[in-house]
Protein backbone atom coordinates (compact mmCIF):
# COMPACT_ATOMS: atom_id res chain seq x y z
CA UNK A 1 0.00 0.00 0.00
CA UNK A 2 1.33 3.53 -0.58
CA UNK A 3 1.42 6.01 2.28
CA UNK A 4 -1.25 8.23 3.18
CA UNK A 5 -1.89 10.94 5.85
CA UNK A 6 -5.38 10.98 7.31
CA UNK A 7 -7.16 12.65 10.04
CA UNK A 8 -8.41 11.37 13.34
CA UNK A 9 -12.29 12.02 13.76
CA UNK A 10 -11.91 10.94 17.12
CA UNK A 11 -9.84 10.40 20.12
CA UNK A 12 -8.38 7.05 18.43
CA UNK A 13 -6.93 4.33 20.51
CA UNK A 14 -3.51 2.84 19.75
CA UNK A 15 -0.21 0.55 20.61
CA UNK A 16 3.22 2.07 20.34
CA UNK A 17 5.48 -0.17 18.39
CA UNK A 18 7.58 -1.71 19.59
CA UNK A 19 6.88 -1.04 23.17
CA UNK A 20 3.27 -2.36 23.13
CA UNK A 21 2.16 0.73 25.23
CA UNK A 22 -1.26 1.56 24.94
CA UNK A 23 -1.79 5.53 23.50
CA UNK A 24 -4.47 8.04 22.83
CA UNK A 25 -4.10 9.68 19.64
CA UNK A 26 -6.16 12.89 19.93
CA UNK A 27 -8.91 13.86 17.48
CA UNK A 28 -7.84 15.80 14.23
CA UNK A 29 -4.49 14.79 14.16
CA UNK A 30 -2.75 13.82 11.03
CA UNK A 31 -0.89 10.56 10.97
CA UNK A 32 1.15 8.76 8.31
CA UNK A 33 -0.96 5.66 7.25
CA UNK A 34 1.94 3.11 6.66
CA UNK A 35 0.37 -0.55 6.47
CA UNK A 36 -3.47 -2.44 6.66
CA UNK A 37 -3.23 -5.67 7.00
CA UNK A 38 -4.81 -8.53 9.16
CA UNK A 39 -7.43 -5.81 10.05
CA UNK A 40 -4.85 -3.53 11.44
CA UNK A 41 -3.61 -0.08 11.10
CA UNK A 42 0.35 0.94 11.15
CA UNK A 43 0.47 4.80 11.02
CA UNK A 44 2.62 7.27 12.08
CA UNK A 45 1.96 9.51 14.91
CA UNK A 46 4.45 12.46 15.98
CA UNK A 47 7.53 10.44 14.85
CA UNK A 48 6.45 7.11 16.16
CA UNK A 49 4.77 4.07 14.97
CA UNK A 50 1.85 3.14 16.22
CA UNK A 51 -0.88 -0.20 15.36
CA UNK A 52 -4.60 0.77 15.50
CA UNK A 53 -7.06 -2.06 16.12
CA UNK A 54 -9.40 -2.43 12.96
CA UNK A 55 -12.07 -1.96 14.96
CA UNK A 56 -11.53 1.77 15.07
CA UNK A 57 -10.82 2.14 11.30
CA UNK A 58 -13.44 4.84 10.85
CA UNK A 59 -11.45 7.00 13.62
CA UNK A 60 -8.74 7.08 10.59
CA UNK A 61 -11.06 7.84 7.64
CA UNK A 62 -10.72 3.95 6.93
CA UNK A 63 -13.42 0.81 6.98
CA UNK A 64 -13.61 -0.59 10.49
CA UNK A 65 -12.60 -4.37 10.48
CA UNK A 66 -13.96 -6.78 13.24
CA UNK A 67 -12.51 -10.23 13.95
CA UNK A 68 -15.30 -12.16 12.28
CA UNK A 69 -14.18 -16.13 13.51
CA UNK A 70 -14.86 -19.28 10.91
CA UNK A 71 -16.19 -21.78 13.27
CA UNK A 72 -18.53 -21.64 15.94
CA UNK A 73 -18.16 -24.12 18.98
CA UNK A 74 -21.06 -25.40 20.46
CA UNK A 75 -19.33 -27.16 23.25
CA UNK A 76 -18.00 -23.72 25.11
CA UNK A 77 -14.77 -24.91 23.96
CA UNK A 78 -12.21 -22.65 22.31
CA UNK A 79 -11.43 -23.92 19.00
CA UNK A 80 -7.76 -24.48 17.25
CA UNK A 81 -9.00 -23.50 14.07
CA UNK A 82 -10.32 -19.99 15.36
CA UNK A 83 -7.04 -19.50 17.20
CA UNK A 84 -4.98 -20.40 14.70
CA UNK A 85 -7.30 -17.89 12.06
CA UNK A 86 -6.70 -15.09 14.79
CA UNK A 87 -3.27 -15.84 14.15
CA UNK A 88 -2.93 -15.25 10.72
CA UNK A 89 -3.79 -11.94 10.97
CA UNK A 90 -1.50 -10.41 13.56
CA UNK A 91 1.67 -9.41 11.10
CA UNK A 92 4.68 -7.78 11.90
CA UNK A 93 4.54 -3.79 11.78
CA UNK A 94 7.23 -3.51 9.28
CA UNK A 95 6.67 -6.65 7.17
CA UNK A 96 3.47 -7.61 4.94
CA UNK A 97 3.26 -11.30 6.41
CA UNK A 98 1.58 -12.83 9.77
CA UNK A 99 3.20 -14.13 12.18
CA UNK A 100 2.22 -17.64 11.32
CA UNK A 101 3.56 -17.43 7.55
CA UNK A 102 6.85 -15.85 9.00
CA UNK A 103 7.81 -18.98 11.00
CA UNK A 104 7.70 -17.59 14.13
CA UNK A 105 4.80 -19.64 15.87
CA UNK A 106 6.48 -22.69 17.40
CA UNK A 107 3.49 -24.03 19.12
CA UNK A 108 0.04 -23.50 20.13
CA UNK A 109 -1.92 -25.71 22.94
CA UNK A 110 -5.31 -25.34 24.84
CA UNK A 111 -6.03 -26.35 27.81
CA UNK A 112 -9.35 -25.55 29.76
CA UNK A 113 -10.13 -22.70 27.27
CA UNK A 114 -6.54 -21.07 27.80
CA UNK A 115 -4.16 -21.11 25.43
CA UNK A 116 -0.84 -20.87 25.26
CA UNK A 117 1.23 -20.11 22.54
CA UNK A 118 5.48 -21.01 22.08
CA UNK A 119 6.65 -18.32 19.61
CA UNK A 120 9.74 -16.38 17.94
CA UNK A 121 11.48 -13.35 17.01
CA UNK A 122 13.79 -12.95 13.15
CA UNK A 123 16.40 -12.32 15.30
CA UNK A 124 17.18 -11.84 19.54
CA UNK A 125 17.79 -8.39 19.19
CA UNK A 126 14.43 -7.97 17.37
CA UNK A 127 12.46 -5.03 18.93
CA UNK A 128 9.17 -5.86 17.79
CA UNK A 129 8.51 -8.76 20.58
CA UNK A 130 6.44 -6.67 22.80
CA UNK A 131 3.91 -5.23 20.49
CA UNK A 132 3.74 -8.62 18.64
CA UNK A 133 2.92 -10.28 21.96
CA UNK A 134 0.46 -7.74 22.60
CA UNK A 135 -1.54 -8.08 19.54
CA UNK A 136 -1.64 -11.88 20.15
CA UNK A 137 -2.58 -11.74 22.83
CA UNK A 138 -5.85 -9.08 21.75
CA UNK A 139 -6.97 -11.09 19.13
CA UNK A 140 -6.22 -14.77 20.51
CA UNK A 141 -8.53 -13.16 23.62
CA UNK A 142 -11.33 -12.42 21.19
CA UNK A 143 -11.64 -15.88 19.66
CA UNK A 144 -14.81 -17.51 20.94
CA UNK A 145 -14.40 -19.07 24.74
CA UNK A 146 -11.21 -18.24 25.22
CA UNK A 147 -9.91 -16.97 28.93
CA UNK A 148 -6.60 -16.34 29.23
CA UNK A 149 -3.46 -15.89 26.36
CA UNK A 150 0.27 -17.07 27.04
CA UNK A 151 2.68 -15.79 24.93
CA UNK A 152 6.34 -17.43 25.78
CA UNK A 153 9.50 -15.82 23.40
CA UNK A 154 12.02 -18.98 22.81
CA UNK A 155 14.98 -18.35 20.42
CA UNK A 156 15.53 -22.69 21.02
CA UNK A 157 15.89 -23.53 18.10
CA UNK A 158 16.88 -19.83 16.08
CA UNK A 159 14.44 -18.66 13.82
CA UNK A 160 15.78 -19.16 10.24
CA UNK A 161 13.62 -18.34 6.82
CA UNK A 162 13.52 -21.85 6.12
CA UNK A 163 10.31 -21.66 8.43
CA UNK A 164 8.46 -19.27 6.40
CA UNK A 165 5.66 -20.78 4.30
CA UNK A 166 6.59 -20.55 0.32
CA UNK A 167 4.04 -17.87 -0.18
CA UNK A 168 5.61 -15.54 2.61
CA UNK A 169 9.15 -16.52 0.73
CA UNK A 170 8.08 -15.26 -2.63
CA UNK A 171 6.15 -12.37 -0.98
CA UNK A 172 9.79 -11.34 0.47
CA UNK A 173 11.40 -12.18 -2.44
CA UNK A 174 13.69 -14.37 0.28
CA UNK A 175 13.14 -17.84 -1.41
Amino acid sequence: MERQIVTTSAACPARLVPTGDKITIPKGVFVTLTQSLGGTYTVIHQGNMARISGEFGELIGQQNHLLEFPEQSEHDKASLANVNYALETVYDPEIPVNVKDLGLIYSVEIKDNNVYVVMTLTSPGCGMGPVLIEEIKDRLSRAPHVEEVYVEITFDPPWSRELMTEEAQLELGVF
